[in-house]
């Protein structure tokens, strides 16, 4: 076996030679796992570092930590392919996003290597008599889980931590009051709140602000709102942040499928024209549509089990009516199957989808060619569809390998099993040169 690795590396090398000169092998890629010896480019020595490896040779383990090349838990000759990949430009410049949310609550954190950002979930405003007073981390402002997400940094000095807001309120000094709603409606208090966005993230290096209000005009979990004036005060809010933040920290939104939209007694939803000017991009949350039978992540709705109300394509028209590019776009990949919004259970991680198998019975194996995305059954009857390392891979070549959309994110990384398999097909699917 050694013999024939050996001969393998011996005509990789050549093949490395002839197709490209080593000056134009050293490749800024750090983002990326092919920087195996750490030294910040993917090239000929990271190339050796692996052989090193896969023949058994003793290596630094600083080296071992970032020789699985390809995600898939070994270290062989495939990792070597996918470096060469990498050296020879099969994979795309890191200005597309693959982006992370992590939730407070969950102990698998997302992988440092194969995100560009992450979206640390959740802070909560405090407000009394629809005046702001402060905001706190959930989980009784318990900022551990936090620490841990920012430590990711030292593994990848590349990767961007943002600190996401939600509507929602479980902490046990909070209580729901005018919220969101009330923070929009008043200069004072978006001045406030603008500022403390700002020395909370100079305290805690963070890089930025996004905000998961759902929605502007609507109730949600309890929370206030102001169908007449929501809407126009969550501009005022975006624009306040920027101008207090100014061009140094990012600002990103947990957005609906949809553009504004009227009701009987004013709007709901986002202005997207109008707080396009003061936000990075859209993490468009292209997911939970509908409940089964419906496919609700599916392409295009109109097709056989996806009975959606909405899909990902009119949900990008919707953008791009809006004057949204490619830049402004990330598209929302769920790592969930969702049943119903009602029924128990809603939605099953796909962490726990052997459990479900096993236990319940469930049968995950279903595939829909017209939705391209699988589904399950329970006893015959479709159950609810999700998404998987096909599925990914198909959403990859048809939005981010057009340069429709930016790249993906998602809800969330502690969803995902253990292996990290949705979130390495998340990466290759964005980072991958189309």
């Amino acid at each position: 076996m050694k013999s024939f690795l050996s001969l393998f590396v011996l005509l990789t090398l050549s093949l490395c030679s002839s197709l490209v000169s080593s000056a134009s092998l050293s490749i800024s890629y750090s983002n990326l796992k092919g920087d195996v010896d750490g030294n910040g480019s993917v090239d000929v020595s990271d190339v050796n570092a692996l052989i090193n490896i896969v023949l058994g040779k003793n290596v630094p383990d600083d080296f071992k930590g970032k020789s699985d090349v390809n995600g898939d838990l070994n270290v062989d000759v495939s990792d070597l392919n996918e470096t060469l990949n990498i050296i020879l430009g099969k994979y795309s410049t890191p200005d597309r996003i693959c982006l992370a949310y992590a939730p407070y609550y969950r102990s698998q954190l997302p992988r440092a290597d194969i995100v560009t950002h992450i979206c640390f979930s959740a802070a909560e405003v405090y407000v009394r008599n629809n005046v702001y007073q402060r905001f706190k981390i959930q989980g009784d402002n318990n900022t551990s889980a936090m620490s841990k997400v920012l430590a990711l940094k030292q593994q990848n000095p590349n990767l961007k931590v943002l600190l996401s807001f939600t509507h929602t309120v479980v902490n046990s000094d909070n209580r729901q009051d005018g919220g969101f709603s009330a923070i929009a409606a008043t200069e004072s208090n978006r001045i406030k709140f603008a500022q403390d966005c700002l020395e909370y993230m100079r305290k805690w290096n963070l890089d930025g602000i996004d905000l998961d209000w759902e929605m502007p005009g609507l109730s949600w979990s309890g929370a206030a709102c102001d169908p007449a004036n929501d809407t126009d005060n969550f501009t005022l809010l975006v624009k306040q942040m920027r101008e207090t933040f100014g061009t140094d920290y990012l600002i990103t939104l947990a957005g609906y499928v949809m553009n504004k939209r009227r009701t009987t007694d004013g709007w709901k939803y986002f202005d997207l024209q109008a707080i396009k000017p003061y936000i990075d991009w859209v993490n468009i949350m292209t997911y939970d549509l509908d409940d089964a039978s419906g496919g609700h992540r599916g392409f295009n709705s109109a097709v056989r089990s996806s009975t959606s109300y909405w899909d990902i394509d009119r949900t990008i028209a919707e953008y791009q009516s809006a004057g949204y590019d490619a830049s402004h776009m990330v598209l929302g990949i769920p790592f969930y199957l969702r049943h119903s919004f009602e029924t128990s259970p809603s939605a099953i991680d796909y962490r726990d989808f052997h459990r479900y198998a096993e236990s319940v019975g469930y049968n995950f194996n279903n595939w829909d060619d017209d939705a391209m995305c699988p589904y399950a059954t329970l006893d015959g009857v479709f159950f609810g569809s999700y998404d998987n390392v096909v599925s990914i891979a198909a959403k990859g070549e048809r939005y981010v390998g057009t340069g429709i959309v930016r790249g993906f994110m998602y809800w969330d990384a502690g969803a995902d099993d253990i292996d990290y398999t949705l979130s390495s097909a998340c990466w290759k699917a964005v980072m991958k040169k189309y």
